[in-house]
């Protein structure tokens, strides 16, 4: 298998909003309407594949100095492999360059710990979001 390929698109891709839909609709039951909201525009998509095949993506923006990411999803059959670190990475390493001196996401509580070891702390109460629970986090990026 090649070794996986990342790229940075300026609009929302078909290959993202496909692990979108496969990830957030189809298997955590979260309404389309909800996941494709029309609220792509203005960050980067970037989309990581696997032997050609797009497997993970994520969505980052930065704006007075912080880095926001979201839409971060792998395909079931490629998790585990590390994709979504490597494009967590990439990400908060572009912002980083962009001047972002921190970095915020909101995270579904089950992969809290998974954010942790990026380096993310999880501030304030649980609220829902498409019926899944999630907190905010924030990062040092500086």
């Amino acid at each position: 298998m090649t070794d996986p390929v990342v790229e940075v698109f300026d609009v929302l891709p078909p290959a993202a909003e496909a692990i979108r839909r496969a990830v957030f609709i189809e298997e955590q039951s979260v309404p389309e309407a909800l996941e494709l909201d029309g609220t792509d525009d203005g960050y980067l998509h970037w989309v990581l594949s696997e032997g050609g095949r797009p497997a993970a993506t994520l969505r980052s923006r930065v704006r007075d100095g912080v880095l926001k990411v979201g839409r971060v999803a792998t395909l079931a059959d490629h998790r585990g492999r590390g994709h979504a670190r490597r494009l967590m990475a990439e990400a908060m390493a572009r912002g980083r360059a962009e001047g972002a001196r921190r970095a915020y996401l909101s995270a579904q509580e089950a992969v809290i710990p998974w954010y942790e070891g990026l380096g993310f702390v999880a501030e304030g109460p649980a609220y829902d979001d498409a019926g899944i629970p999630h907190r905010d986090m924030w990062a040092a990026l500086a």
